[in-house]
């Protein structure tokens, strides 16, 4: 059934002439960029909030955790509710709950406020963020996807960096001497402009199927991520106990328990939390695959770099912040030209290509490291941050294409839930090696005077794990398809195929 707010019917796109479109674009992607920026922003605060608050090194590690764990267990839910009860209706719960917590997180009156607060703030994340893609996937064509997919990886980029250097401006500049908390406060304007214009300009859509919540699924979901993510997130600082590994090989046994229940869910309703048949569609399959251990290169060189800058070579964080500008206006610029000019002429060669230029990258950067040692400067570093940022930005935005262009529409919510939910995984498990490949190179050599040699070193070896990560990527690129399907056909997907058309009857189309 349609309603005078809607744009189309709930599963087919917007008409091609329908400006609407484009202003329910800007408002999920404002939203999206405001998630990303959150994710980073928080740790150039640090420093701030435990002065202001008096926060304990515990409270600190939950404020940055606690986010990520709730964002990270909430997304395949937050994505299969989109699909049962419509993703405007949960992306606008998401963004006003998102708004409310970071008001909260704004006027925490004690740490453990700030802790629950953040809690709360990643939940929302987590209901919002999934239907950005589900919307953009149901409200498009498919020939007009690829220039959005580009738009979003530009977003991605910027949000990537832009996050350090506006905590770096907003905690320096002390606005009306809040410290730390316009960091968070700034979110109300911009989250109170999307919930009114969200609900004027966003098309409804969900599921055509009745679907149900698979609550058991929800919490084996729940509990197998949050037995690996906890101790990958607190294990450095704890000591890496034995309870932590145990946790971790109990996770593998909960998301078997978790495989063997959807599989029974999936041939008893048809309504599944995870939709397992979407790994028979090889597009997404090998999408899931590169996105999950792209994750873990992020997660490793995004704190490396920070650490190294800021602790190692004694700057400041606003100094920190601008230097990753090249890397970002890179990112930005590639992911726009990726998904609209090469991706359609060369198909998967493009993500490829991207792999190998951020290895480039890396290494340039390792050989600066190493000649320059402690002296290196901002400048110095913009070669190797610009090569690194154009070889990311082939990768984000056809990535998310490829991974997303061969899902029916009635799973949009669930494959975008899954989607952010192995890049978080990935992410995690990235950090949690951070002090393997990072923290582990300065104990062995820890001397009074010698703190920015020692970070120098410890940033080398963890470029090099990133090399070998981006060349495993590389590798795991050769199962994507040789070409998105539109852009074969020169004009998009069969969008005439009934929606409920089984992923089984789509897989020949995607051996290309």
């Amino acid at each position: 059934m349609t309603s005078p707010n809607t744009l189309s019917t709930p599963e087919e796109p917007a008409p091609a002439g329908d400006r609407r479109r484009w202003f329910a674009l800007a408002i999920v992607m404002t939203a999206a960029f405001m998630d990303l920026v959150d994710v980073t922003i928080v740790n150039i605060a640090i420093p701030s909030i435990q002065r202001d608050a008096g926060a304990t090194f515990s409270q600190i590690q939950w404020i940055t955790a606690g986010y990520t764990l709730a964002f990270a267990a909430g997304l395949i839910t937050g994505g299969r509710l989109g699909d049962i009860h419509g993703r405007k209706r949960l992306f606008l719960i998401g963004i006003t709950g998102f708004t409310v917590a970071s008001a909260l997180c704004g006027f925490a009156a004690n740490p453990e406020m700030l802790v629950a607060s953040r809690i709360l703030q990643g939940a929302m994340a987590a209901l919002m963020v999934p239907q950005v893609l589900s919307i953009v996937h149901a409200t498009f064509p498919a020939h007009e996807r690829g220039k959005v997919f580009g738009l979003f990886g530009m977003i991605v980029g910027l949000g990537a960096v832009s996050g350090p250097l506006l905590g770096a401006l907003l905690t320096e500049w002390n606005i009306f001497g809040l410290e730390w908390r316009p960091i968070f406060l700034i979110n109300l304007p911009v989250g109170i402009a999307g919930i009114i214009l969200g609900r004027k300009f966003i098309t409804e859509s969900k599921a055509p199927k009745a679907l149900k919540l698979d609550l058991v699924g929800v919490v084996l979901v729940t509990l197998g991520l949050l037995m690996m993510l906890y101790p990958l997130t607190r294990g450095r600082e704890l000591g890496w106990p034995v309870w932590g590994y145990v946790m971790m090989a109990g996770s593998v046994v909960v998301f078997g328990a978790l495989i063997a229940y959807e599989k029974w869910k999936a041939a008893k309703d048809g309504s599944p939390l995870v939709e397992l048949s979407l790994f028979k569609v090889k597009s997404f399959a090998a999408g899931i695959a590169v996105q999950t251990v792209f994750g873990v290169a992020m997660g490793i060189f995004f704190l490396v770099w920070t650490l190294y800058m800021q602790v190692g070579l004694g700057w400041t964080a606003l100094r920190a912040g601008l230097t990753g500008v090249p890397f970002s206006i890179a990112v930005s610029v590639a992911a726009g030209l990726s998904v609209q000019k090469f991706v359609p002429r060369f198909g998967r060669k493009v993500l490829q290509t991207g792999a190998l230029t951020m290895a480039a990258g890396v290494l340039i950067y390792i050989w600066e490291a190493d000649r320059y040692g402690a002296d290196i400067t901002s400048w110095q570093m913009a070669l190797p941050l610009t090569v690194m940022g154009l070889g990311m930005g082939l990768i984000v935005a056809p990535l998310t294409d490829a991974v997303l262009s061969n899902v029916p529409k009635e799973h949009a919510g669930s494959a975008s839930g899954l989607i952010n939910t192995v890049q978080q995984m990935g992410t995690a498990l990235g950090l949690g090696l951070v002090s393997v490949v990072f923290f582990g190179v300065i104990d062995e050599r820890v001397a009074p005077g010698r703190i920015p040699l020692e970070f120098v070193d410890g940033f080398q070896n963890a470029l090099w794990w990133v090399t070998g990560v981006l060349t495993v990527i590389f590798l795991l690129m050769f199962a994507l398809p040789a070409k998105p399907r539109q852009h074969v056909e020169g004009g998009g997907e069969d969008e005439t195929a009934p929606p409920e058309a089984e992923l089984t009857d789509r897989e020949p189309a995607l051996a290309s």
